[in-house]
């Protein structure tokens, strides 16, 4: 018996180096430096702004990012949640949704919801609800987007006052050179669809959600806000146009990668951002 319980703990032994290194993410810095949770939050804690780039699918950045969440609220005195997952024309169900004024079943028969908002974005949601911390609904209304994708920026300016409200100042001013957007008509090709129109879609988007977070900066809150990593990533997109009204604010980036091997990254998705999650390919999705 003695001899079967040590060869039992022997075995054990064997296995538990391979156990523990089974590790569901890592995260590096922008030098390609492994760095951890713990530090990508302490650094968030000093920002007036930070852009978690998120794949929409992945549960456990979803799950990162309602950690780090939780962070914020337990460090700063004022922490505002923000996100490309509900548009600008939802806010009014959103507020009255936190104020208790409308129940959950009403709230999202109402508004906007994404396929996986029960799953990926609730968790969150309920947080920021339970704990006073206002929500941002920052994205543009999606049958804008389409408009400009169909006939482009100058088609906004027909739109009536009311539905202006939910659109940033016009005319929007974009730079078709930036990295990104070039990119992203390289991608398109050959592509039927006015690659143009796409590209100024797209923009209308960033210059959206950072329009959505003007009024909030300088005074005094930490703004976590959560979008596609496309949207961020480079410092472009939603960043850039921060960037371009508010030069000296602080601001934070996170990228979020899906990888074979997570134990490196290459130079240039480490200088994608300040921070880099980078998670296994099988990683749980939502859909």
């Amino acid at each position: 018996m003695l001899k079967r319980i040590l060869f039992l703990f022997l075995f054990c032994s064997t296995l538990l180096p391979a156990m523990a290194q089974l590790e569901p993410y890592k995260i590096y810095d922008k030098e390609g430096n492994v760095s951890s949770f713990e530090e990508m939050a302490e650094k968030a804690s000093n920002q007036e702004l930070i852009f978690f780039g998120e794949l929409h699918n992945n549960s456990i950045a979803h799950w990162l990012q309602l950690q780090l969440l939780k962070n914020l609220k337990e460090n700063q005195n004022s922490v505002i949640l923000a996100g490309e997952f509900f548009e600008r024309d939802d806010q009014l169900n959103i507020d009255e949704w936190f104020a208790g004024k409308i129940t959950d079943k009403n709230f999202e028969a109402e508004a906007k919801l994404w396929n996986n908002y029960s799953t990926d974005y609730k968790p969150l949601m309920l947080f920021a609800k339970k704990h006073n911390i206002p929500f941002v609904a920052s994205n543009v209304p999606r049958k804008y987007a389409s408009l400009v994708s169909r006939e482009g920026l100058e088609a906004l300016d027909s739109l009536d006052v009311e539905a202006k409200k939910y659109l940033p100042p016009l005319p929007v001013q974009i730079d078709k050179d930036l990295p990104s957007y070039v990119a992203m008509k390289d991608m398109m090709h050959g592509s039927s669809m006015n690659i143009d129109y796409m590209i100024e879609a797209q923009a209308l988007k960033d210059v959206t959600m950072a329009f959505s977070l003007f009024e909030f900066l300088g005074e005094g809150h930490s703004i976590l806000h959560i979008n596609g990593s496309y949207h961020s990533n480079d410092y472009e997109g939603i960043v850039w146009f921060v960037k371009k009204a508010y030069p000296d604010l602080k601001i934070m980036t996170i990228n979020t990668v899906e990888q074979e091997d997570i134990n490196s990254i290459d130079e240039k998705t480490a200088k994608s951002a300040d921070f880099i999650i980078v998670l296994p390919i099988d990683t749980p999705k939502s859909y």
